[in-house]
């Protein structure tokens, strides 16, 4: 196991703090785009929690009430320690989110929250319920009916409330599912996907030995964790979080509904938990090592169905990254939030893609792996790859992937944009995750619409 200590979060704080640098163009046009400061307060500071706070260190016009974290003596000094850093301003540190409302409710225009998924649900409730508009880290919640309350609360309050499926609001992924897939129909009749977020062996993190880096056992306890090391590996325990499948496919299959316009009708799933042991050699986490799942599609957006497979493996990080492949008669778009990773394939079949790389739609082509061998007869020939044009409205290399839906909210809670990813369309993608969940143990299941609305 690996053991937190005090070097980690030196580290950490080093890096965080190196990777606020900003290009001076970038920051006037954010300054020259900001309208009236904001009011804000973040309620949990780990791992996710640090991403989003280094992206909204960048944003200008908002000013930090608040940190929430029960982890009191690393991710709430940590982060109220960086925004002193960058911003000169002093939060107030809390533990407990209900007296952060208590105190501050009434000022607040948005609260930020990137806890652990069990917390999700109680949490936005109720500072949607107190009149603060809410930025909620993915999944919704642990439970189908945690992420139902949260959309019924969103609706009783009238104030915004923001998921964090990111990708919806990359300039990048919506050039790819509004120019490409649908404006110029470059994949032609689109019949499959494939997804997959592989990630190399990692062991759970261990618990400081240092105990004035602990949290009080009497504090792990009130707030819903066994020990320790439970509160520093909660995505793997049932109760707190979802495993792999729910933490890091939940993007992956959410983008694949959102690219056909289409929700799933039926669902397989396997899944194992043969990898990580305990001493005893029982499996060492309530969820699932490795995930592989397939969603049909009975309408996509061009009318037809359509299969879409996705694998989340813990085991390896082979297979060439994360991304959401989308292929069709004429080509294939390799989609990642990784530009390094993403390209398209034109099939040799298809119409010449000249026209599209005069009109600067895509790049040019590198015709180097198409000058592979083919080995067989019934193989068929290498795809040139293609790249995205090398301007697309709105991307700016230099940003956070996070910063634009972060962006997205703020332009939302000063009334200049609607939200990309707002609670009723993030419940629609969630319970497809939930779904293939349940379907590893239970064999193909078949949707319902009423799987996918909050009545």
């Amino acid at each position: 196991m690996k053991e937190f200590t005090r070097r980690d979060f030196l580290r950490t704080s080093a890096v965080a703090g190196g990777g606020l640098v900003l290009s001076t163009g970038l920051l006037n046009a954010q300054a020259a785009k900001a309208g009236k400061k904001l009011k804000i307060a973040m309620v949990g500071v780990g791992a996710e929690g640090k991403v989003l706070l280094n992206s909204l260190l960048k944003m200008p016009n908002l000013e930090f009430v608040a940190v929430c974290d029960i982890w009191e003596a690393y991710n709430q000094k940590y982060a109220r320690a960086l925004i002193k850093k960058f911003t000169k301003q002093t939060p107030k540190g809390y533990i407990d989110y209900k007296e952060l409302i208590k105190d501050h409710a009434k000022e607040l225009d948005a609260v930020f929250i990137a806890t652990p998924d069990f917390w999700h649900s109680p949490m936005t409730c109720d500072f949607l319920e107190a009149g603060v508009n809410v930025y909620c880290e993915k999944m919704m919640s642990d439970t189908l009916e945690g992420a139902r309350k949260m959309v019924r609360a969103a609706r009783k309050s009238g104030k915004l409330l923001q998921i964090g499926h990111q990708r919806k609001s990359n300039p990048r992924y919506i050039y790819a599912r509004e120019k490409l897939l649908r404006g110029s129909e470059i994949c032609g009749n689109i019949m499959a996907c494939n997804g997959q977020w592989n990630r190399a062996v990692s062991r759970d993190i261990e618990a400081p030995k240092n105990p004035k880096y602990r949290i009080p056992q009497e504090i792990l306890n009130k707030y819903g964790y066994r020990d320790m090391n439970q509160f520093l590996n909660w995505r793997w325990s049932k109760g707190l979080g979802g495993g792999a499948i729910s933490d890091l496919g939940a993007h992956q299959i959410d983008i694949f509904g959102w690219m056909l316009g289409a929700r799933p009708t039926r669902v397989m799933a396997s899944g194992n938990r043969d990898y990580y042991k305990n001493s005893d050699g029982t499996p060492a986490h309530d969820w699932d090592d490795n995930v592989m799942c397939i969603f049909e599609f009975d309408k996509t957006f061009q009318g037809k169905k359509a299969q879409a497979f996705y694998q989340v493996l813990t085991t390896t990080s082979s297979g060439g990254g994360y991304y959401e492949s989308f292929m069709g008669d004429n080509g294939t778009l390799k989609m990642s939030e990784n530009p390094a990773i993403t390209k398209l394939f034109r099939e040799n079949n298809a119409p010449d893609w000249k026209p599209l790389i005069d009109a600067g739609v895509i790049g040019s082509g590198d015709a180097s792996a198409a000058n592979t061998k083919v080995a067989d007869a019934r193989e068929s020939k290498a795809l040139v790859g293609y790249s995205f044009p090398e301007k697309i409205p709105g991307y700016v290399q230099e940003k956070p992937i996070h910063m634009y839906h972060l962006e997205n909210f703020v332009g939302a809670v000063r009334g200049e944009n609607k939200l990309s990813c707002d609670s009723e369309h993030a419940f629609e993608a969630e319970a497809a995750v939930f779904k293939a969940r349940e379907a590893i143990t239970e064999g193909p299941l078949t949707f319902s619409d009423s799987d996918f609305v909050v009545s």
